[in-house]
This record gives C-alpha cells, structure tokens and sequence, in this order.
C-alpha cells in the first residue's frame, strides 16, 4: 500500500489484513502506543470536518506521532501551485490526509508528494468511512458471509466507495436512489469490468432494496457543497428515501441501521431509528479511529 485515494487501490487481501489489524488495535492497544514515535502526519482540510479529523489527529497522537491539522484557508494551499505546495509539504511529513472538494485534487497531491497521501473525503470516494464501516459489519455479524448491505438515498461518495468495498470482499449489495441521483455510470463500468455485476442492485424502490439486508446504510440527502439544491433535492428524497419504521417494516431481516454521520435528523433517518436498538451508527463512529491507526501502520510500515 503506497496510497490511498480510493478502495480500488486495495486487493481483497489488503482490505482484510487492514481489518484484521484495526481488530487487534481496537482489543490491544497498549501495544501499538509507541510504533509511530518521531513520525508526523499533516491533515490537510479544504472542507470541515469532526469524526476524519479527530479519529487521525488523536489516533497518530495515542500511535506516538504527531499530527498537524492544516486548514486549506490559512495556508498558501488556497494561493501557490498546488504541485510546489504539496512538495513542499511532504519534505516535513511523513504522510498527508487531505479532505478535499474535488477528487483530482488528491490525484495532483499524490503526484507530486514523496510521501503517502490518503483521502480523507473528495467528491467522489470517501474510502476511510468505507473501510471502518467494513470493520464495524464484520465486528457485528463475525464474518461478511451471507450478509446483504442496503444503501438508500443518494448515490453520492459514501455509496460510491461503499459499492467499492462491498464488491472487493464479494457482498450483496442493493442501492435505492432516485432516478437521477444513481451512483456513477463510471463507477457501475468498473463493477462489470470486474465481472461482478450480479452483486451490485440497482432499484428505484427502496421497499425493494432493504426487503433482504442485513444491513441499512444512509446519508444526507443533501452533501457539502450543494447546499443551493438543498430544496430542489428534499422534494425528490421525501419522504419515499427517508428511513423510517414505516419503511423499515418491509425489511424481514431486522436489520441493523447505519449512518456516516452528520446525521440531519428528521431528514434522511427519523430519531426513532437512528436511537434504536438496531442503530450502530456510534460503533462506526467509533471504529474510525480503530481503522485510521491501522492505516497509519500499514502506510508507515510500522
């Protein structure tokens, strides 16, 4: 692993040794607490960010690293070449995580560093959410066999690297979102030129989609930087992509209910659901740390 802007740069194998590894820092951490001593990371934010940027800031800290939190405005990230920026950064640091609007931003950034660059979230993927997801469904099901993941509502980043991650360890999973909010048709080329098609569902209905899972997932209707289709969008969403009990009694599995969080409650998901018993949105907020200092391990080879 050299960097990661998206799953698709992980094998099968990588993405497990990942968990496995995020698994035994989350049980033994003690052991871990010095592995990163004299390393630094600098996190780089062009967007806000609460659980991406503590679970790295604390996690290098609690690793015996050091983090650096950059904000895009008060650096000359906003006013110099990008390319210079970047160089200059990765002479400092031994890794870079940035939060950023646009995905070929990373792809410059990484370009142009000499050291790892992980997105922390761009327009299209938001992989370190993925991968702690992956890790909280295997904690709560023991392994990823017979499980089938729902995703309702926009076919936005989150879904996109979500589809990435359930295709890579071979999990059902079926998508309900509006007609003109599906995930990327680049996105469904790759999964057939995986030759998985038969794993990835693709509905209007979300009745259909949550009949069989295991799992919900949503997210906001509505993601950072579209705020002025914020009414055009919420006509289209609600109430048919809302979840809620009404909607959830069509699910015959029971399943468990999953968010990324910021959660705009009364929105996407009702208070009912996302406070239910169901609801595991805390344990992936947690996990992300779990999987970001198992990713800080993995990158530094430590």
């Amino acid at each position: 692993m050299i960097d990661l802007l998206t799953i698709k740069d992980l094998t099968d194998e990588e993405i497990l040794d990942l968990l496995d590894l995020a698994d035994d820092v989350k049980k033994s951490p003690n052991k871990y607490c010095s592995k990163l001593n004299g390393k630094s990371i600098a996190l780089l934010f062009q967007k806000t960010s609460t659980r991406t940027r503590i679970s790295f800031e604390s996690g290098m800290y609690q690793l015996g690293g050091n983090a650096l939190y950059i904000d895009w405005r008060t650096t000359n990230l906003h006013l110099g070449s990008l390319k210079d920026e970047i160089k200059s950064i990765s002479c400092y640091v031994d890794l870079i995580m940035a939060r950023v609007n646009e995905h070929k931003t990373l792809e410059v950034m990484r370009d142009a560093s000499n050291v790892p660059v992980v997105n922390g979230l761009s327009d299209m993927c938001h992989p370190c959410q993925i991968l702690s997801d992956l890790m909280t469904i295997r904690e709560k099901f023991g392994s990823f066999e017979n499980i089938k993941v729902s995703w309702v509502g926009d076919g936005n980043n989150v879904c996109s690297s979500l589809i990435i991650g359930c295709v890579k360890l071979n999990i059902p999973i079926l998508v309900a979102t509006p007609e003109k909010y599906r995930p990327h048709q680049e996105l469904i080329d790759w999964v057939e030129k995986e030759k998985k098609s038969k794993l990835v569902h693709i509905y209007n209905d979300p009745k259909e989609a949550i009949k069989e899972a295991n799992v919900v997932y949503t997210d906001t209707f509505v993601s950072m930087g579209q705020e002025e289709e914020t009414e055009k969008r919420l006509k289209i969403f609600l109430p048919k992509f809302q979840i809620n009990k009404e909607l959830l009694n069509y699910a015959i599995k029971n399943p468990l209910i999953m968010h990324c969080l910021p959660a705009h409650r009364g929105i996407e998901i009702t208070d009912d659901v996302l406070d239910s018993n169901n609801s595991i949105v805390f344990q992936q907020a947690e996990n992300r740390i779990h999987l970001q200092k198992a990713l800080l391990l993995k990158l530094l080879k430590k």
